[in-house]
């Protein structure tokens, strides 16, 4: 027994794959934590975070009524490597005063207090650029409603582990045996301390010149962010889920045997690729639910590949691929659309297909003209594929129009003729048959065969109300026959519209295809009291992408309000800020080179960024501050917390970073939908490692010279 329309299988691989990138990410976190800090032992309580987070994560998520599902695993996966940042911050702060000769409890508690104030503000301001999601409705918020819960509750958790577990298991931690690789980090780590200074000392005297010359490197990924909007854009990634629909349609009144035939062609060209898993047919109609709509000339085959490790072709490849070959064995009459299923349950429009535009009128002839004419206009976009529109199907419908002179002169009444033909075609009920208990109606009917055509129809016999005629032949009162009509009448707001509906190919972005037919839709004559619009997927983006403007304005603000309170000011939290900005860099960087399409996901991850890189700049202007309170001079104390503070900023973004790379890869079903987030975070954060490392610090000796 194989599955047809459900989801389990692939909803199955998709968890799989996500707990498989947790425990990836983990791994590889750790990896890098080790090699930094050379000791098993260390490592091993940074990594402690990791399952007591995930842990406080899934039993909040309990207790809010979530399931695991793709997204909320998704969500442990992305915040899996900065689940040990706080981690990292504290032990490394700990490990230091424990190496200048501080007593056992004395150096925990040192340490701890020195960073308690900068792991709080960095854990605030990731929440804070997040939490305002949850205030999100609409589609956004229901698809990432889950997830941010998710990452919220591990970044909560990792915060608590940081502050009581880790240093509670650190001050057990003294001296430990050195080892090559030991070693030889702390030889890598000490160049690269002393190679980072010898190239800040110069670079502070030229605080303005670095500023100016990042601000100008800003303005060619603004420039491809605006490019990305205008032409290469999608709400939601495709999902390749290995489900594919073909739609087999025929000129009307064809036989039902010939429709047979040519679908027996599809299914063997279907069953001979190695891809196929099953495949199942629905020939001379559809079913939908409850509900069943007859047709000859029409048919649906569901085909689900195998899974992607399974294949060597994606959906839209394969696609491209069943074109070629069944247009070649197409019988002529016939046509033959190929459709790859979108994410179960979400739709932009009617059906399946990513455009749609809609004509709305009265006359439905001319609505059907209209539409025919769009299609010439448009069906050579590239990019743009099965397209069709609504009133292409025609079916054939019985006519009867009643002589009302003849039949009142002949004293055959309307209501005889109506009950005649109910009788005939459908029957009436006249009594019922009780066996045990069940009823069961009996139904007086005329037998199929004296009805089956125009001709039978004619000859129905019509009865007058009174004996005072003998009975008429239906065909001397009426004329009877089968009339050409839509095959179904679509309406919005109460509106009778044709609607064009069509798929964009892989390869070409759902804005890019969409500008094309609205440039050439504009050129449709329209008579007056007909209207062109596009169905929603326009408009769609356009929301999508305001929302996500509005809540990346509102997590940076609350990221400042978080700051401006912890620091009692606002120059710090602006300086800190004034980083956030150049993220953007990595991140268009990170997307061209990947050649990711701009989507809800990309802006979900610009948004987390705007709390996430702000923490190497805290962790850095924290212990600026510290060293000024102690009575050094801005340069003297910039200098020694650029040196001091190069290993914990360095061990934060590549655990964050490598953490996520299982997913920023995007192996496996499902993974899709958050390998654009993935790939936004890893771009943004790794540009921005090197904007805080040295703007931040010319900034801050920059503003502090002015300021003397």
């Amino acid at each position: 027994v194989n599955e047809v329309g459900g989801q389990s299988v692939f909803v199955g691989h998709a968890i799989n794959n996500a707990v498989t990138a947790v425990l990836i990410g983990a791994l590889l976190a750790m990896i890098v934590v080790y090699l930094f800090l050379g000791s098993l032992r260390r490592t091993l309580i940074i990594g402690s975070a990791i399952p007591f987070a995930i842990m406080f994560a899934v039993l909040f998520m309990d207790a809010l009524g979530l399931t695991l599902n793709v997204m909320t695993i998704g969500g442990l996966a992305l915040g899996v490597g900065m689940l040990v940042d706080n981690a990292i911050v504290m032990l490394e702060n700990i490990h230091r005063h424990q190496q200048l000769g501080e007593a056992t409890l004395k150096a925990p508690v040192n340490a701890a207090i020195e960073v308690n104030s900068a792991i709080v503000a960095s854990t605030s301001t990731s929440l804070a650029a997040v939490l305002p999601f949850l205030l999100v409705g609409g589609l956004t918020g229901l698809l990432f409603h889950e997830l941010i819960i998710t990452i919220s509750a591990a970044i909560l958790a990792s915060l608590l582990v940081a502050l009581t577990l880790i240093p509670a298991l650190a001050a057990r931690v003294h001296s430990e045996r050195t080892n090559p690789l030991r070693r030889a980090m702390e030889n890598v780590i000490a160049r690269l301390q002393s190679g980072y200074v010898s190239l800040l000392t110069p670079l502070l005297n030229y605080w303005l010149l670095v500023v100016l010359v990042l601000l100008i490197a800003l303005i060619p990924s603004g420039w491809y962010l605006y490019d990305k909007v205008q032409h290469d854009e999608q709400f939601l990634p495709r999902v390749d889920q290995g489900k594919i629909i073909v739609r087999i349609k025929a000129d009307p009144g064809i036989a039902l045997d010939n429709m047979n035939a040519a679908v027996k062609k599809v299914e063997t060209l279907i069953l001979e690729q190695p891809e196929v898993q099953t495949l199942f047919s629905q020939i001379g109609g559809r079913i939908f639910g409850r509900s069943e709509h007859l047709s000859s000339s029409s048919s649906t085959l569901s085909v689900q590949l195998k899974p992607m490790r399974e294949r060597n072709i994606s959906s839209g490849g394969w696609i491209k691929r069943m074109r070629k070959h069944t247009n070649k064995i197409t019988p002529p009459g016939f046509r033959v659309s190929l459709y790859q299923r979108g994410i179960p349950g979400l739709r932009l429009g009617r059906g399946d297909e990513d455009i749609s535009f809609r004509i709305q009128g009265q006359n439905l002839n001319t609505l059907k003209t209209l539409a025919d004419q769009l299609v010439i206009l448009v069906k050579d976009v590239p990019g743009l594929k099965n397209l069709s529109h609504s009133s292409e199907t025609i079916d054939q419908e019985l006519a009867i129009n009643i002589d009302r002179d003849r039949a009142a002169y002949l004293g055959i009444s309307v209501e005889a003729i109506g009950t005649t033909l109910k009788t005939a075609l459908d029957g009436i009920v006249v009594s019922d048959f009780v066996e045990g208990d069940r009823s069961f109606d009996v139904r007086l009917k005329l037998p199929r065969d004296v009805t089956r055509t125009v001709q039978d129809l004619e000859e129905l016999l019509v009865y007058p109300p009174t004996n005072t005629r003998s009975a008429i032949k239906l065909g001397d009162v009426a004329s009877v026959g089968l009339v050409a009509t839509p095959g179904r009448i679509l309406r919005d707001q109460q509106r009778r519209i044709v609607e064009l509906s069509a798929t964009v190919e892989e390869g070409y972005s759902l804005k890019s295809v969409l500008n094309e037919v609205q440039k050439r839709a504009d050129q449709l004559a329209l008579p007056p009291g007909y209207t062109l619009y596009e169905g929603g997927a326009t408009k769609t983006l356009a929301e999508g992408r305001q929302q996500a403007m509005l809540l990346l304005a509102l997590a940076l603000f609350l990221v400042l309000v978080v700051m401006a309170v912890q620091y009692e000011s606002l120059r710090n939290p602006l300086i800190i800020l004034f980083s956030v900005p150049f993220a953007l860099i990595g991140v268009m960087l990170a997307l061209f080179l990947a050649d990711i399409t701009l989507s809800m996901p990309v802006w979900l991850g610009m948004i987390m960024l705007g709390g996430i890189v702000v923490n190497n700049a805290i962790v850095l202007v924290e212990y600026i501050e510290l060293k000024r309170d102690e009575g050094l001079s801005a340069h003297d104390a910039v200098l020694q917390a650029a040196h001091l503070r190069l290993k914990p900023i360095l061990m934060n973004t590549l655990t964050t970073v490598i953490g996520m790379l299982p997913l920023a890869i995007g192996l496996g079903e499902g993974a899709e939908m958050l390998q654009p987030l993935a790939i936004t975070i890893v771009g943004g954060l790794s540009f921005s490692l090197f904007v805080s490392l040295l703007l931040i610090p010319s900034l801050y000796l920059g503003l502090a010279q002015l300021k003397t």
